[in-house]
């Protein structure tokens, strides 16, 4: 009796690592299905926004900003940063950059109802910057110049 125990036991186990695998396997070509492999070359850290800022308007520009970016970049191609300095006389002076370039500066006054609205429409200007920048790379190709220096 204990033999035939022995076998059954064997049978679970191997039945149970065989739904396993199918299960994983399944799993595997909805991953495949909806993110399609990468090449080596692709940057891995594409599509980040990182925030710069420092005091709680900054934080809430950068929470609206990023929001309203996600949105906009819905491939999540580019990694912008969001930066803050805050001055006593002018509020925060605000920028973003997008590969070491402002594309976006501004100085934001210390009311923080109006943070929202501006950040919202400063993801559409950075976007639009952000894209034709990308054209403009993708048009100018020159000998004597590297990317970075266009």
């Amino acid at each position: 009796m204990t033999r035939c125990n022995k076998h059954l036991q064997a049978l679970l186990f191997t039945l149970g690592w065989i739904a396993a695998y199918s299960t994983a396997a399944g799993l595997e070509e909805d991953l495949l299905k909806t993110h399609p492999e990468k090449s080596v070359l692709d940057d891995p850290l594409s599509g980040i926004v990182i925030n710069r800022t420092v005091t709680v308007l900054g934080n809430d520009f950068y929470q609206f900003f990023a929001r309203s970016w996600r949105e906009m970049d819905g491939d999540q191609r580019y990694s912008i940063s969001v930066h803050e300095r805050p001055t006593t006389k002018f509020g925060s002076e605000i920028w973003v950059q997008y590969r070491q370039e402002r594309v976006f500066h501004m100085f934001l006054s210390p009311a923080r109802q109006a943070a929202k609205d501006i950040s919202q429409q400063a993801a559409k200007v950075v976007y639009e910057a952000v894209v034709n920048s990308e054209i403009q790379r993708m048009l100018v190709q020159s000998q004597d110049l590297g990317k970075e220096e266009l």
